[in-house]
């Protein structure tokens, strides 16, 4: 058992598109809290096995000053990077996908690869804080599977936010690529919404006490307010918040992967709604993300009872 102090771990759930990026480099701009993106892809994309090699900061993640430094923690002696990224690519595969959030969630580490991929994390956000001397790491990742993992990490206290945001404003997003991030179609789009949100709702009910569920929408209606409840979930002063009314300064940072967005920085401002999905998207594909998402849609408030195909 370590003697050091707790690592606290804030954990964003969903789906993808959801703003994860910038509510996490939002808070990146706070002393003492680190946004690393989107960690669970750090090995595979720093190996050439992704789709983005490169780091927040501009650099290749091999040649970043700061993840150069941690991708060799826990890699075993003689290993090549593509052959560790390969062990955690074959260990995420098969037991921290989201159809194993419940089996995680349930019998912890049942098995001696998936407490081989948790002393892995364990260690990894040990190091990260260390050396970015910080109390606090915001992981944008939205793995359920694996963000389930993190209550059984020695010495890291996790904390959870389900973010979501309108399925139909979900599959606007994806239906065009964007730099480094593919096209999905919204049949595909919204089946891992309901999928990743169904997972990221048992995490939830198994950890009250420290999740926190936000929809995106209310977050842009009133960001600044939201980081303050984001802060009281993570017991920090509201005080560090970096916001004045919608507008935020963001610096460069570290993030791994995410939105293409990540690498923006100076005055930034949220805008205040998000619905030109209502003109962009066809019917169409609005017919078809009703259809699948009806159930959850209704109960976070984006369809009506009774209404479905209108809003």
């Amino acid at each position: 058992m370590s003697s050091a102090p707790p690592v606290k771990v804030l954990c964003v759930t969903g789906w993808c598109r959801n703003g994860s990026t910038i509510l996490g480099n939002i808070l990146n701009e706070i002393p003492g809290v680190f946004h690393v993106g989107e960690l669970h892809f750090l090995w595979k994309n720093a190996a050439g096995r992704g789709v983005n090699e490169l780091c927040g900061c501009g650099h290749k993640l091999v040649d970043c000053p700061f993840w150069s430094t941690i991708l060799p923690v826990g890699r075993p002696d003689g290993a090549t990077l593509e052959d560790h990224a390969d062990t955690v690519i074959r260990y995420q595969l098969g037991y921290v996908r989201t159809r194993h959030t419940w089996q995680v969630l349930g019998r912890g580490l049942r098995n001696e690869p998936i407490r081989a991929h948790a002393d892995l994390l364990t260690q990894v956000y040990r190091t990260i804080a260390e050396r970015s001397r910080s109390r606090v790491i915001v992981d944008t990742s939205k793995m359920p599977g694996e963000a389930a993992l993190l209550s059984y990490l020695d010495g890291i206290t996790p904390y959870y936010l389900h973010l979501v945001r309108d399925p139909r404003a979900v599959a606007q997003s994806w239906s065009k690529p964007k730099e480094y991030v593919y096209a999905m179609s919204a049949g595909k789009s919204t089946g891992y919404w309901s999928g990743f949100n169904l997972a990221s709702h048992a995490i939830g009910r198994r950890y009250p006490r420290r999740s926190l569920f936000l929809r995106y929408e209310d977050f842009i209606a009133d960001p600044a307010g939201t980081i303050d409840t984001v802060l009281r979930l993570c017991e920090i002063d509201p005080g560090a918040n970096p916001m004045t009314d919608r507008t935020i300064e963001l610096h460069a940072n570290h993030t791994v992967t995410g939105n293409p967005d990540r690498f923006n920085t100076g005055v930034t401002v949220i805008r205040p709604t998000d619905d030109s999905w209502r003109g962009a998207l066809p019917n169409s594909a609005k017919a078809t993300v009703t259809a699948l998402s009806w159930p959850l849609a209704i109960r976070y408030g984006y369809l009506i009872p009774g209404r479905h195909g209108r809003g």
